[in-house]
């Protein structure tokens, strides 16, 4: 008896054939994934509810919460990507900075870091010093399925800024003079920061995250000048850390003078705040990266036509670009309304193009 042939099985999608890593590595899709920066939390009130009576750098590093945090969003929004529940300077503490997260604040450090002594503070991130992060991500990845996993990592620029003006500052008035004063102190700590940075990235996907965004918060207040010469090497440095494993996302606020710049430091997508326009950003960026954005989030509060006009726009403005990730041009703001953001994200799924 002949026995019949048996059609082989075709394979369950994973996360690296997923919409946001098509997407990030430059390949143009249907139509766009979608994900929103800090949307885990904030907005959502099954995000407070799980984090009352618990500080902040404890939620970041509890495996447990982490995984609940990072998840909700997804559940919620049907978002096409979950982004890592982190914060800027948990690897800093990791490494033993003294700081805290004080509500109504940001981060605090203790001691500011002004002098070559200071340095001695600041040793180098090893995987075994943040077991807790690859719990979290495996936990993560075993929970998202085919739903890729972006992780997450401070910038060197940016978390320089915490370390030497002890917090958030308006003017960055110590982190420049430092910066400018002595160069070579600049350049030495943000050596040691662009470590951390890639560090703290590679132990994510090696816990098995499909993508990464280096963001770069305070980058915005220099000159183009000034982030070539004291910043871009340490930020390549970070990226180079990473490079060939998982599309890379670099974004920055308040950056379209630098954007070219930034791409340049080893990037497939580069991210695009709000207050340019995704085609200004494709010229500057010599259409050659993936871009992401870049809906402005106050535009949340407005009527729903105006933010569906807003959403078809810059979809239609991401068809031009070697890989589009709609985003917003900044985080969600905490007061936004959540149903708004699961409105955003039925949109963009259903804006097909049948020509791609």
């Amino acid at each position: 008896m002949t026995t019949p042939a048996t059609t082989p099985a075709t394979p369950t999608p994973g996360p690296a054939d997923s919409l946001l890593v098509r997407a990030a590595r430059g390949e143009r899709l249907d139509r766009p994934p979608v994900w929103f920066m800090r949307q885990a939390g904030r907005s959502l009130p099954e995000y407070r509810e799980v984090r009352e009576g618990t500080t902040m750098l404890e939620s970041c590093r509890r495996p447990d919460l982490v995984t609940e945090i990072t998840l909700q969003p997804v559940r919620r929004h049907g978002v096409d990507a979950a982004i890592f529940f982190s914060d800027i300077v948990v690897p800093l503490q990791a490494v033993g900075v003294d700081l805290d997260i004080v509500a109504g604040v940001g981060p605090v450090v203790e001691e500011p870091f002004r002098s070559r002594a200071d340095l001695a503070r600041l040793p180098e991130l090893t995987p075994d010093l943040v077991p807790d992060i690859t719990e979290s991500v495996r936990l993560l990845v075993a929970e998202l399925g085919a739903t890729p996993l972006i992780g997450f990592s401070g910038a060197p620029f940016t978390l320089a800024s915490y370390l030497v003006e002890g917090g958030p500052s308006r003017n960055h008035e110590h982190t420049k003079a430092l910066m400018h004063g002595d160069p070579q102190l600049w350049h030495d700590l943000c050596a040691r920061l662009a470590q951390i940075a890639g560090a703290y990235l590679t132990v994510q996907i090696d816990a098995g995250a499909s993508a990464i965004q280096l963001f770069d918060s305070w980058v915005g207040y220099l000159s183009r000048a000034d982030y070539e010469r004291y910043v871009r090497p340490h930020s390549a440095r970070a990226l180079e850390a990473v490079a060939g494993r998982v599309p890379r996302i670099h974004f920055g606020v308040g950056t379209g003078e630098l954007l070219g710049s930034m791409a340049e430091a080893g990037t497939e997508c580069i991210g695009v705040d709000y207050r340019v326009d995704l085609l200004d950003a494709l010229e500057r960026t010599g259409g050659r990266y993936a871009v992401q954005g870049n809906l402005d989030p106050a535009l949340l509060f407005a009527p729903w036509e105006v933010v569906e006009r807003e959403v078809r726009r810059i979809v239609d403005e991401g068809r031009q670009a070697p890989g589009h990730v709609f985003n917003l041009g900044h985080g969600v703001l905490p007061t936004t309304d959540p149903t708004m953001l699961t409105r955003v994200v039925e949109l963009v799924h259903s804006l097909g193009d049948d020509s791609a």
